[in-house]
């Protein structure tokens, strides 16, 4: 055995499920809660046979590798988590195979393309607003229904709400109602599993990137991770951006995090919890978009985004 494969890892032991870990913040979190040790199994809908409607080439399979190439255990399973069956036969596969789970990562979306901002709620095509409602909290739901039993299984469980913005930031309206409820739900439901979760000594928390790169983020402005700066002239606020790997290192710190509980219930970002756990992004920095927004574009201040990374 060498050095390297005699390193005991924070995570070592534990199994994992990203329900949505195709592409962006899901796959990041993949990835490093398989760097921290970690079985990952990796759920979603496109893999190299078949793509979703959201028509991009990201698949999990390619996450299942990325993640055993970063030292844990990648596992792709083709779910739909609309589907409650196929739901119930992965969470019976995970405790057939390992007969535990320890981390619970709620991250379906895939509703983007559905969005129309600025549209009153009788504007809007009914059959995408209902579809991004589907997407987000039936998803989550559905997946929370047949995964927390496992979960709570041993003590110290933790479920992750993934949704895009803090329950403070989400006060404002949105510019499309069902856009508007599909990412304030996520926050309501880990508010609410907190409360399921705490006497079997589980952690249900929501957690949300600032402005993430995400693949079809860098395909829209034509730039790459290594280029993505040469979108600030399109898009001022994209200084603030941020890598998937920062929120995927934000949930690696809370699942390592002994002391978890505290964060019970709460609504955290991924620039918040840089500052608690030390960790940065790929660039060293420690971007807080949130407080960017709220100061400098929401509230005047005479401030860079380079004074918030």
């Amino acid at each position: 055995m060498t050095a390297a494969e005699n390193v005991v890892r924070p995570l070592d032991g534990k199994v994992a499920l990203v329900a949505g870990a195709t592409r962006g913040a899901g796959r990041a979190m993949a990835v490093e809660l398989g760097r921290a040790g970690a079985v990952v199994y990796a759920t979603g809908r496109t893999t190299r046979d078949r793509r979703s409607e959201v028509g991009r080439p990201e698949t999990i399979e390619e996450t299942a590798e990325l993640v055993t190439a970063a030292g844990g255990t990648g596992i792709a399973v083709p779910v739909d988590h609309l589907e409650p069956e196929r739901v119930r036969a992965l969470v019976e596969r995970i405790d057939r195979e390992h007969g535990r789970l320890d981390v619970l990562v709620n991250d379906v979306w895939g509703g983007d393309h559905l969005l129309e901002f600025d549209k009153k709620v009788w504007e809007v095509k009914l059959a995408d607003g209902l579809r991004m409602l589907r997407l987000s909290l039936d998803a989550h739901a559905i997946t929370s229904h047949f995964a927390v039993p496992l979960l709570i299984r041993r003590p110290g469980g933790l479920l992750v709400e993934i949704t895009d913005g803090t329950e403070e930031s989400n006060r404002a309206y949105r510019g499309n109602l069902f856009f508007d409820l599909a990412k304030y739900g996520p926050i309501r439901m880990a508010f609410g599993l907190a409360q399921e979760l705490k006497e079997y000594g589980g952690t249900a928390v929501c957690l949300t990137p600032g402005f993430l790169r995400s693949e079809e983020m860098l395909d829209h402005f034509g730039v790459t991770e290594g280029t993505w700066r040469d979108a600030i002239g399109k898009e001022p606020h994209f200084a603030i951006a941020e890598s998937p790997v920062f929120v995927g290192r934000a949930l690696a710190a809370v699942a390592c995090d002994s002391d978890r509980a505290r964060w019970n219930g709460r609504s955290l970002s991924s620039g918040e919890l840089a500052k608690v756990y030390g960790f940065t992004d790929v660039d060293g920095s420690r971007p807080d978009c949130d407080a960017y927004f709220r100061d400098v574009v929401f509230g005047r201040a005479s401030a860079s985004a380079e004074d918030y990374r």
